[in-house]
C-alpha cells in the first residue's frame, strides 16, 4: 500500500479519535458486542482458514483461537464499567483541600501487529483490550497466514468505519510504513529480531510499545514427579500447534535418576496421543511454509531421534519428535525452537541447573515438574521468566486474571483481562485543589528556618 493512503487513513482515525466518540463506555461495549457477533456468525468461515493455513483442527482452533477470543470478550464486556472509573488515592496534606485520583485514558491510534502461528486469537486478544481502552485502531496481521489474514481484512474492514479501525494487510516494508508520528501506540506480537526492528523504527518518533516475543523456555521434571503425568502435560503443551507456540517447552531438563524412565514413558505418551503412523495423523498442525521446514529438518541431525522424525516436505509437515544426547554447544540449544522438535538433556543439582537458566535471555515461561514445595517456590523465586507454571505447561495462559508477557528479551509488557484495558491505556494523574486554605509558607521569600522545614515536610507530603 502507498505511503500517501496509509497516511490518509491515519488521519482519519486521528481526527474520529479526537471527537471523544471512543472514549464513551457505551460505544466500546457496542463494539465489543459487534466484534462477538461477528465472530460467532463466521466461525465456520475462521475454522476453515485455519485449517488452510496451518491444518488446525477444529478443537485446537477453536481452543486456543476462537474460544479463548470470546472468554477475553466476555470478560471485558464484564468488568469494562468498573476499569474505566476514576480512582481514588490519598491526598497528602500540603494538597488539602484538595482530591486526588487518576483516570484511564486512551492513547488515541494503537497499531497492533500480529504473527502467523496463531494469526486469529493473537491478532483478536489484543485488539479487544485496544476497544476497552477507547482507542482507534490500525491493524497488520501476519502476510504468511494468507487465508486467515485475507479473511480478518474483510470481515473487520466490512462491518466497522473505516474512521474507526482499519486492517491493512501486506508484508514487512508496509509495516514499517504505520509506524509513524500518527501512531500513537504499539503492540508487536512476533520474533525477537523483528521485536528490535520494531522497537528502533518506533524509539525514532518516541512511540511506547509492548513487544510480545519468545526464547529458550526450559522444562524441568525432578526425581519426585508424578511422570505419567508429566509426560501428557508436557507433549501436549510441546506438540499443541506442531510447537509453533511462543511458550511451548523449548527444551527438556530430566533428572539423571529418572531420564530413562521418563524418556519411555514420554514416547508412549506420543504414541497414545498421535498414534502409531505419525505422517497418517491429521489432526496435526502442519508446519507454516517450507522456510520454517527447511530450518527445523536441519536441528532433525544433532542428536539421538529417540521417536518421530518423520517428515513430508509435501504438507510440510515434521512428526513430534524427541531428541536426546545432545551436545550443549548444539544449534537446537541455541535459538527457539519454533517446531514439533524437542531437544532432552539431564542433569542432577537443581541449583547448578538455575544458574544456566539466570546466564542466558529471559524466557517467556519456566516449567517445572515437582511435589517438592520448598524446591517449585526456589523456582519462581531465584529465575527470572515472564511466567512460571509448576506442574502444567502452556495453560497457565488460559486465565484472564493472571496478566502474560515477557521480561528482557522475552518482551515486555503485559496483557489478557484487565492487563489488556491498562496495556492500551494511560493511566492519567489528576490533582484537584481548592482556593480555600493557600499554604503561604510555600512561597517565597520563606521564612520557616531549614530545621523546621524538614520536619514540617514529613507530615505536608
Amino acid at each position: 500500500m502507498e505511503s500517501e493512503k496509509i497516511n490518509k487513513i491515519q488521519v482519519n482515525l486521528k481526527e474520529f479519535f479526537r471527537s471523544g466518540i471512543t472514549r464513551k463506555i457505551t460505544f466500546r461495549i457496542a463494539n465489543l458486542l459487534k466484534l462477538r457477533q461477528i465472530i460467532f456468525d463466521n466461525e465456520r468461515l475462521i475454522l476453515k482458514a485455519l485449517k488452510d493455513d496451518l491444518n488446525k483442527s477444529e478443537i485446537e482452533a477453536y481452543s486456543s483461537e476462537i474460544g479463548i477470543v470470546i472468554k477475553e470478550i466476555d470478560y471485558a464486556l464484564k468488568h469494562i464499567e468498573k476499569w474505566s472509573r476514576p480512582q481514588k488515592v490519598k491526598t497528602p496534606l500540603i494538597n488539602k483541600p484538595g482530591r486526588s485520583y487518576f483516570i484511564y485514558e486512551p492513547y488515541g491510534t494503537a497499531l497492533i501487529i500480529s504473527p502467523w502461528n496463531y494469526p486469529f486469537g493473537l491478532f483478536f486478544l489484543p485488539l479487544v483490550g485496544a476497544i476497552a481502552a477507547g482507542n482507534c485502531m490500525l491493524l497488520k496481521p501476519s502476510e504468511i497466514a494468507q487465508n486467515t489474514s485475507a479473511l480478518i481484512a474483510k470481515l473487520l474492514n466490512e462491518n466497522f468505519s473505516e474512521n474507526y479501525l482499519r486492517v491493512i494487510e501486506g508484508d514487512a516494508k508496509v509495516t514499517q510504513e504505520l509506524i509513524n508520528p500518527l501512531t500513537d501506540y504499539i503492540f508487536f506480537t512476533g520474533s525477537t529480531e523483528v521485536g528490535k526492528i520494531i522497537m528502533k523504527k518506533a524509539a525514532e518518533y518516541l512511540i511506547p510499545i509492548t513487544l510480545e516475543l519468545g526464547g529458550k523456555n526450559p522444562c524441568i521434571v525432578d526425581k519426585d514427579a508424578d511422570l505419567e503425568i508429566s509426560a501428557k502435560r508436557i507433549a501436549w503443551g510441546k506438540f499443541f500447534n506442531s510447537g509453533q507456540t511462543c511458550i511451548a517447552p523449548d527444551y527438556l531438563l530430566l533428572h539423571k535418576d529418572i531420564k530413562n524412565q521418563f524418556i519411555s514413558i514420554f514416547k508412549q505418551t506420543i504414541t497414545k496421543f498421535y498414534g502409531e503412523n505419525l505422517l497418517e495423523n491429521k489432526n496435526l498442525a502442519k508446519v507454516i511454509n517450507e522456510k520454517h521446514f527447511n530450518r527445523l529438518i536441519k536441528l532433525l541431525s544433532e542428536g539421538k531421534i529417540e521417536i518421530g522424525g518423520q517428515h513430508s516436505r509435501e504438507k510440510p509437515f515434521i512428526a513430534p519428535t524427541l531428541i536426546s544426547e545432545i551436545n550443549e554447544n548444539s544449534e537446537i540449544l541455541k535459538n527457539e525452537i519454533f517446531g514439533p522438535i524437542l531437544p532432552v538433556l539431564s542433569f542432577d543439582n537443581l541449583d547448578d541447573e538455575i544458574l544456566k537458566i539466570l546466564a542466558k535471555p529471559k524466557p517467556l515461561a519456566i516449567y517445572y515438574f515437582s511435589k517438592n514445595k520448598s524446591k517449585q517456590e526456589k523456582i519462581i523465586n531465584s529465575t527470572s521468566s515472564g511466567g512460571v507454571c509448576i506442574n502444567g505447561t502452556i495453560n497457565f495462559i488460559m486465565s484472564n486474571d493472571l496478566p502474560f508477557g515477557g521480561v528482557g528479551q522475552s518482551g515486555f509488557g503485559k496483557y489478557h483481562g484487565k492487563a489488556s484495558f491498562e496495556t492500551f491505556s494511560h493511566k492519567k494523574a489528576i490533582l484537584k485543589k481548592s482556593f480555600h486554605l493557600d499554604q503561604k509558607y510555600m512561597y517565597p521569600p520563606n521564612k520557616l528556618s531549614f530545621n523546621i522545614f524538614k520536619k514540617a515536610v514529613k507530615f505536608l507530603y
